[in-house]
């Protein structure tokens, strides 16, 4: 049987990173993808920040299983040489705070012209996984609504023109959005590829919902994933409305179809419905 790591974007317990760290053992998540700190993105932190990050994430005992960047969050179009250095810093922070994971993006596509700009985001890819590369981290693709990797054969295209130098992330919650049946179909097709999973769920409206709520079929999935020795499962429940939500979703809102009284509550219920899958499979 597999063994299931459980890591989380605490961010969405809380802004402080001291709430964050004390949510993570509440919920006895172990591993946490830095996203958000005390308001700030981790890419915004500066020497003496992040100094403080590592220090209280060694002294809570909790691992870093990847920095959860914005890298690859623009429209294709945009200026890249400004993001490349963005990646740079990105690769430096994760060499610092000692995890090989980056998770991030394959870029926006506004005018809708996927395949007319399939060769420039490939290019852009390549040059994030050479910075990658040489630092000696991995670059985690997610895929989402919008970006050039939003469907399974777009994801497989990066995956394979990268030749393994892009990792998989799998959100369920984000090809739901798609239109995209989760399982059987798009876990069928990548999984052989899946490094890790975010565990985010929606139901049949692209609300959001706690895992095992929705049409993700995250049961079914993780049944599958059982075959493995272990594989890491980020609890990414976005079930309210949190701080740095707005800078995620570039214009289009995140829909709820529960009502929490706090992030923290929403985020325990994001936490306990997961270790209630795992617990019944």
């Amino acid at each position: 049987m597999s063994k299931f790591i459980l890591s989380a974007f605490a961010d969405e317990y809380s802004s402080d990173f001291d709430k964050q760290l004390e949510g993570l053992q509440k919920n006895g998540i172990t591993h946490i993808e830095l996203r958000g700190v005390n308001g700030k993105n981790i890419l915004d932190l500066d020497e003496n920040e992040l100094a403080e990050v590592k220090r209280k994430l060694d002294d809570k005992g909790i691992k870093i299983s990847a920095i959860g960047s914005p890298l690859g969050k623009i429209d294709i179009v945009d200026p890249f040489e400004e993001h490349l250095d963005k990646t740079r810093r990105c690769v430096d922070i994760a060499n610092y705070l000692g995890t090989p994971n980056i998770r991030m993006f394959s870029f926006y596509i506004k005018d809708g012209d996927y395949e007319g700009h399939r060769d420039e985001v490939m290019r852009r890819l390549t040059a994030m996984c050479d910075v990658a590369d040489k630092g000696g981290v991995l670059l985690c693709h997610e895929n989402e609504k919008g970006i050039y990797g939003d469907t399974v054969e777009r994801c497989l295209d990066i995956l394979n023109t990268l030749g393994g130098r892009i990792k998989c992330i799998f959100d369920p919650a984000n090809f739901i959005q798609c239109g995209i049946e989760t399982y059987p179909y798009a876990f069928g097709q990548l999984k052989d590829k899946i490094y890790y999973m975010h565990i985010k769920d929606a139901d049949e409206n692209d609300s959001i919902v706690p895992a095992g709520a929705g049409v993700g079929k995250i049961a079914d999935i993780l049944r599958e994933l059982r075959e493995r020795d272990e594989i890491m499962l980020t609890l990414e429940p976005h079930l309210t409305v949190f701080e740095g939500l707005a800078a995620l979703e570039d214009g289009e809102k995140t829909k709820h179809a529960y009502n929490f009284s706090s992030t923290e509550e929403a985020f325990d219920t994001g936490a306990e419905a997961l270790k209630n899958i795992i617990c019944g499979l």
